[in-house]
Order: C-alpha cells, then structure tokens, then sequence
C-alpha cells in the first residue's frame, strides 16, 4: 500500500498562491446586502463563478501541473471529472502546452463535457453506476506514460484550492473585520480542506463549515464519526459537481482537525437558491455551486449577528437545469 503523503499546511497556500498570481483570476469578495438583510448579520459572497473556466478547480490543477518538471509534460496529464475538474485541467494543460485526458462520466453535464473538449482536451466515458473512474485513468496513464492529477486529494491541489481562502483572509483584514463563519461547497474536500488551512491561521476561532447535498453528507458523517465514511450511492443528486463516494484522506486529515462540521440540503432546496442567486444576487451558480448558499437560506447557518463568507464554487449549468431551478 502507498503511503498518504503528509497534508500541506500553510505555507503551502502562500506558495500556491505565488504561483497562481497573475494566472487565476483574484476573486472579489462582495458584500450582499439582500443576504444581510434577510439573516440579520453580514454576509460576503466569494464567487469562483468568475474563475477560469467557472469554478475553482483551475487553482489547485495549476499550481499542481505547473510543478511538473518540462521533461515530463509531453506525455501530458490524466484526470477524472464530472465537469468543473476536468475543465481546470484542461484550461491549465492548454496554458502549459501539455496534452490532457479526462476520465469523464456519461452522464456529465453536456455543457461541461463540450467545454473541456473545447480547451482542448480528449475526453473518455465510463458509467458512474458499474466503471471503476481511477482504474481507467491508471490505464491511460500508464500506457502512455502520463501522469494523473487527482481531483481533490494531493496537498498541492488543496495548497491551490487554499488561495480561495487567502484571498478571503486578506480582503476582510482590509476591511477591519474578522470572519464567524466560512462555509464552501464539497465533494472529495479539497476546497475546504484548503479554505481552512488559510482561514484557520489568521483565525483560529472562525468557524469553517462543509455543505453537501443531503444524502452525500459524507463530510459530516465523517467527523461524526471520527473515520472516513462511504456515501450510499454513486449518484441521485443533481449537484453533480459534489458526489465523490468519501472524503480523501489528506483531505480529511485537515478537515478533521480545522473544520469538524457541516451542513446539507436538498435538491429542491438548492434549486431554490439557483433561483434565487439569479433574482436577488444577479449571479448565475450551478446547482453544486450554490448549496453552502443554500444552507445560509435555509437557516442551517446561524448568521445572525455574525459575519459570514459564503463560496460560491461554480457556476457550469446546462440551459435545461437552470431553467428548470428558475421555474422552482
């Protein structure tokens, strides 16, 4: 068996966010009246809708395939994605001049499918219910000698997903004020794996919280039960962005530690708050994008008198399914 490696730490964000300067975009933090207004604190939203490519992702993909020493990038990189990883690495692979594969399931938004196809990238199916996603992309690595980029559970994956809450840090500190509570969207954790690592150092008492769709609340299962926890099923959820079957296990080693809690909602709770982002925020977020925002309306975040940062972790949704939350 493999040893895990050792989680990153802080450090590891600032360098990850060296690298990512002037590549990724530097989110705003933006204030939201309407959510202050309707929870009775201050709210502050973090939209990596405006990321390259729509999500995150890109930043931990490139502050990893970056690192890959120039002998080593002709064979390229190999990946399995539902849509927002895969589009990362993609968009990092084209930027680096490095062929990608994206190991991708069938049932992937086509809208994500035909983006990271766009960027450049070959993209191969396997069914979510029967095909083993890493046992393909071992395959393709190995026979062509590439080498694989995990989604979410690689300390340098999570070092870049980090900057999301450095750059959070820093844009309160400017402000004058600290944060209650941080909460993000996760699947696999290395989002708020990396958001606690920066958030936890400038302040230890914040409270970092995990939103997951109900049903794929393996995160807070987890520290439940101090061990990592299984989710049922492979798929039913429309936030197809979060239906990893566990948390990783670098991953969990932080959030067991920093984060500890969580929150879920529905499907027609997300959808809701789809809905309600496009009205009221004038933003558009996916449905796996939108559920820590979700939570924060469905009162599941006890924002009253606090000041609370929502992420927003993507905003890749297909025509079909954002009409369908618009209609609601």
């Amino acid at each position: 068996m493999n040893a895990i490696p050792a989680p990153p730490v802080f450090a590891d964000v600032v360098a990850a966010a060296g690298r990512l300067k002037g590549v990724a975009v530097r989110t705003p933090l933006v204030a939201s009246p309407v959510l202050s207004e309707r929870v009775g604190g201050t709210v502050f939203l973090k939209p990596e809708t405006l990321q390259r490519t729509g999500s995150f992702k890109f930043r931990g993909a490139y502050n990893r395939m970056v690192q890959i020493p120039h002998e080593h990038r002709a064979a390229g990189v190999v990946a399995c994605s539902s849509g927002n990883h895969a589009q990362g690495v993609a968009a990092a692979a084209k930027l680096l001049g490095m062929p990608a594969v994206i190991v991708m399931p069938s049932d992937a938004p086509a809208m994500k499918r035909e983006r990271t196809i766009a960027l450049g990238a070959e993209v191969v199916d396997y069914n979510r219910e029967t095909d083993d996603r890493d046992a393909i992309a071992g395959e393709i690595a190995a026979a062509r000698g590439a080498i694989f980029v995990p989604p979410y559970d690689d300390p340098n994956i999570i070092a870049g997903q980090g900057t999301v809450g450095l750059e959070i840090v820093e844009d309160l500190k400017a402000l004058g004020l600290a944060p209650d509570i941080v909460s993000a969207n996760a699947s696999g954790g290395g989002l708020i794996a990396g958001i606690s690592l920066a958030v936890k150092e400038s302040f230890p008492n914040a409270r970092v919280v995990v939103a997951e769709p109900a049903g794929f609340d393996d995160h807070a299962r987890s520290f439940r039960a101090g061990q990592r926890e299984r989710n049922p099923a492979p798929g039913g959820s429309f936030c197809d962005a979060l239906l990893a079957p566990t948390p990783g296990a670098i991953t969990f080693e932080v959030t067991r530690r920093l984060v500890g809690e969580g929150v879920s909602a529905t499907d027609a709770e997300v959808a809701r708050a789809v809905a309600f982002a496009f009205r009221e925020l004038k933003l558009v977020v996916e449905p796996g994008g939108a559920v820590a925002l979700t939570a924060l309306l469905e009162g599941r975040l006890d924002a009253a008198g606090k000041t609370t940062v929502i992420v927003l972790s993507g905003g890749n949704v297909d025509a079909a399914t954002f009409n369908a939350c618009l209609s609601a």
